[in-house]
C-alpha cells in the first residue's frame, strides 16, 4: 500500500492562510472558504469540501473469481453509475467496521477475510476526503439493507469483466477505478 512521505521527506507549504470561514454545512459535508496567499504570493480564495465521513470501497471476490458491482443513478452527475460497493464511514469508526457494514447493506454479503489494499484521496484539489478500499473474500450471502437514498441493482460478474468495464469507461467512479485496477494488478489480470 502506498505510504505518505517518510518523516525524512519534508515539504514546505507554499500556501499562506489568512482566514477561514464556514460557508455551508449539512449532515454529510462542510464547505469552507479560505483567504490565502498562493505560492506566487498573490491573494486569492480557496474553497474546500470537508466530508464528515471517510469514503469506504469494497471489492468482494467469491470462490469462483466473481465480484459484485452496485448500480445506481447518481444525482450530481445525472447519470447511472456502476460501482464497487461503497459508502461513508463515520470518522470516529474503525474503517474495517464501516466496510463490513457497507458490504452487507449494499449486497447482503459478509466476508471472512478482509485486506486493506488502498488509501486514496478522491479529489485532492477541492476536498480533504480520504478513502479506503478493501478486498473481501470468503463470502456468504445474506439480506441487503438499503438506505432510503439507495435504489440499487446488484450485478455479479467475473472480476476480469469488471476490470474491462473500468478500462473501457463503463465505470467512471474514482474509488471503483482505483480499486479494480489495483486488484487487477495484484491478481495479474
Amino acid at each position: 500500500m502506498a505510504q505518505n512521505p517518510s518523516p525524512s521527506e519534508t515539504y514546505t507549504n507554499p500556501w499562506q492562510t489568512e482566514s477561514v470561514r464556514e460557508v455551508y454545512q449539512n449532515p454529510w459535508i462542510r464547505l469552507t472558504e479560505a483567504q490565502v496567499r498562493n505560492p506566487a504570493g498573490n491573494p486569492g480564495i480557496y474553497g474546500v469540501v470537508h466530508f464528515k465521513n471517510k469514503a469506504i470501497g469494497i471489492i468482494p471476490i467469491d470462490e469462483e473469481g466473481y465480484t459484485y458491482l452496485v448500480g445506481q443513478y447518481r444525482y450530481p452527475l445525472e447519470e447511472y453509475s456502476w460501482e464497487i460497493p461503497m459508502g461513508g464511514g463515520p470518522i470516529a469508526q474503525p474503517i474495517l467496521e464501516s466496510a463490513q457494514r457497507e458490504l452487507q447493506e449494499e449486497t447482503g454479503l459478509t466476508a471472512q477475510r478482509w485486506e486493506l489494499i488502498m488509501r486514496i484521496h478522491t479529489s485532492n484539489s477541492v476536498t480533504d476526503e480520504e478513502g479506503f478500499i478493501f478486498l473481501a473474500e470468503g463470502l456468504t450471502q445474506g439480506q441487503t439493507a438499503f438506505e432510503e437514498t439507495e435504489d440499487l441493482q446488484i450485478k455479479r460478474l467475473p472480476l476480469a469483466e469488471a476490470v474491462a468495464m473500468a478500462m473501457d469507461g463503463r465505470i467512471t467512479d474514482s474509488l471503483s477505478l482505483a480499486g479494480l485496477l489495483k486488484v487487477a494488478r495484484l491478481r495479474g489480470i
